[in-house]
């Protein structure tokens, strides 16, 4: 048995009665509390191996069954960003010694990558994958319930959209053809950005005009058909030829894993458009739908949103259909 450093952090690697290899980290910075934590560990196997006490499973073990469930799904770059700052925080921890209060103190705060301060529903999206780490735990029989996670409470849902005029030039100032294929296809169906990533030939049809997001790639995890314009057909068309499976792909015909967010930015930028992120494409298309006088109840449909609710969001963009109600009192 052995106590060892990784950067500051004390770490214990021991043999259990089983015979069984083990590292966990102490997470102190302490050699003397490392080694008590290792006193703990060897009586846990002991009592485990001659008392028939329930193990205390890794947390690898839930985060490599998370992964493995993860394979294949949308957005899976994120997962696996998630599953790698969670076991940096609670590698080799037992599952059954993860608290609250402890996951509410070691939620990110920052980028990573450029430092600036996480949103509330950034945070709430790392508490959701830990979340589904521990709900797949102990479904797997590891832990007996799952901790409590609370939610940051996140602003209301904001609403930015473009006019045509202005998506018209937003378009011209993106100076990469992929990257200005894909956002003028999200304009023209409202299609997600991972829809739009993994969106694959063998299922778009032409004659019917609608490509199939599989329950996999849709957010609600229920299959949907993307309906295509006329537009949409015609730019997809002009993508064949490009790669033998993905429709939309880099300059160098290769898979995408993410849309190129400094082109886009900058782009924006070029059009004094402020706050205007790609995602506002599709609050875009569903504005300028909803000011052409579709029914919200067909636009939920269109756009592939669960409830109602999640589209009346949209519903103050055009008041005309209320306006025959508000002539009906009259007192002049």
């Amino acid at each position: 048995m052995s106590i060892y450093k990784r950067g500051k952090i004390y770490w214990v690697a021991f043999t259990t009665p089983s015979g069984k290899r083990i590292r966990r980290s102490a997470g102190t910075e302490v050699k003397k509390n490392a080694q008590l934590f290792l006193q703990k560990i060897k009586a846990e196997m002991w009592s485990i191996n001659h008392l028939d006490s329930e193990p205390d499973y890794l947390f690898e073990q839930a985060l490599l069954d998370y992964l493995k469930q993860s394979e294949g799904l949308a957005d899976q770059a994120t997962k696996k960003r998630h599953a790698i700052y969670w076991r940096n925080v609670f590698g080799g921890r037992g599952l059954n010694t993860i608290t609250t209060q402890e996951i509410v103190n070691n939620l990110p705060t920052k980028n990573q990558n450029t430092g600036e301060p996480l949103s509330n529903s950034t945070q709430n999206k790392y508490i959701k994958s830990l979340q589904r780490i521990f709900s797949i735990a102990h479904k797997a029989g590891y832990i007996t319930k799952v901790p409590y996670l609370p939610k940051k409470k996140e602003p209301p849902i904001r609403i930015r959209w473009i006019t045509k005029e202005q998506a018209k030039i937003l378009i011209s100032n993106i100076r990469t053809e992929w990257m200005r294929n894909i956002c003028s296809f999200a304009l023209m169906t409202g299609a997600r950005r991972t829809e739009i990533l993994t969106l694959t030939w063998d299922k778009i049809d032409f004659e019917r005009k609608i490509a199939i997001v599989s329950n996999d790639i849709a957010k609600s995890e229920k299959a949907r058909s993307l309906l295509l314009n006329n537009s949409a057909t015609e730019l997809l068309k002009q993508q064949r030829g490009r790669h033998v499976k993905y429709v939309f792909v880099s300059s160098t015909g290769r898979p995408l894993d993410d849309i190129n967010r400094k082109t886009f930015d900058a782009a924006t930028k070029r059009c004094l458009l402020i706050d205007f992120h790609f995602h506002d494409l599709r609050h875009t298309w569903a504005s300028w739908h909803v000011q052409a006088g579709t029914p919200l109840f067909t636009l939920k449909e269109l756009g592939g949103w669960e409830t109602l609710e999640m589209v009346k969001k949209y519903a103050h963009l055009n008041a005309d259909h209320l306006l025959n109600h508000a002539n009906s009192v009259n007192f002049l």
